[in-house]
């Protein structure tokens, strides 16, 4: 397995890549060292969409998804670097296309990512 994506903004500028890494039999979101999102965001989660295009999809300026279309995997840990995100085992990653940058307070979505290599 050998994902990847770079971020397009939408809500706020969110730009940088992310991987599906998998180690020790776990699988990972790792948002990579030049990730960057702005610090506007009160609640801001990281998540797995159904869509390839998450921003395309979606409705200027704050561009809401539908909670049904996308899997929660945890709140952003840092505006900026490398994080990982575990993947529950039991998850099937074919059903997802995207990474998002989610602010749940607001369901604005700050950025996403299309996962390229499936």
């Amino acid at each position: 397995m050998n994902l990847s994506g770079t971020f397009i903004s939408g809500e706020h500028p969110t730009e940088g890549t992310v991987q599906i890494v998998v180690e020790s039999e776990q699988r990972f979101v790792e948002l990579q060292q030049d990730f960057k999102t702005s610090h506007l965001g009160p609640d801001l989660r990281v998540v797995l969409h159904r869509l390839e295009d998450v921003i395309g999809s979606t409705t200027p300026p704050d561009f809401p998804i539908k909670e049904q279309e996308i899997f929660l995997l945890d709140r952003l840990q840092s505006f900026t670097g490398k994080q990982r995100y575990l993947i529950p085992s039991w998850l099937d990653l074919a059903n997802y296309q995207s990474v998002a940058i989610w602010c749940y307070a607001f369901n604005a979505t700050f950025g996403a990512a299309k996962l390229n290599g499936q």
